[in-house]
């Protein structure tokens, strides 16, 4: 959705494909973000503290693997996804752009 995001803002405003694009995109899906992943976090704190309780002995390694990767997927999309299309999708922008140069 980030990079849709993009491209229809370089593409819509008529802007260049520049970091400044990039930014505004991904401040733009911030909010949606992080909202999926703090309902989602805070779901599993009751499974979290509750390690060592009879009966959560299954339920507790799941949630710390769940909760981890919430944390990784966040970061990834919110941090590596943008700069990674930056550096390397300019050739794929321009194709669905349809244009020679942004």
């Amino acid at each position: 959705m980030l990079i849709g995001r993009c491209i229809q803002f370089a593409r819509n405003q008529a802007h260049e494909f520049t970091p400044d694009v990039v930014v505004r995109a991904t401040l733009d899906r911030v909010v949606p973000v992080l909202m999926t992943s703090l309902v989602t976090a805070l779901a599993l704190i009751p499974l979290l503290l509750a390690g060592g309780e009879p009966g959560k002995e299954l339920l507790n390694p799941r949630a710390v693997v769940i909760f981890g990767g919430l944390i990784s997927s966040t970061i990834i999309s919110l941090f590596l996804t943008p700069a990674l299309f930056f550096k390397f999708g300019k050739k794929a922008a321009l194709q669905v752009k349809g244009e020679t140069e942004f």
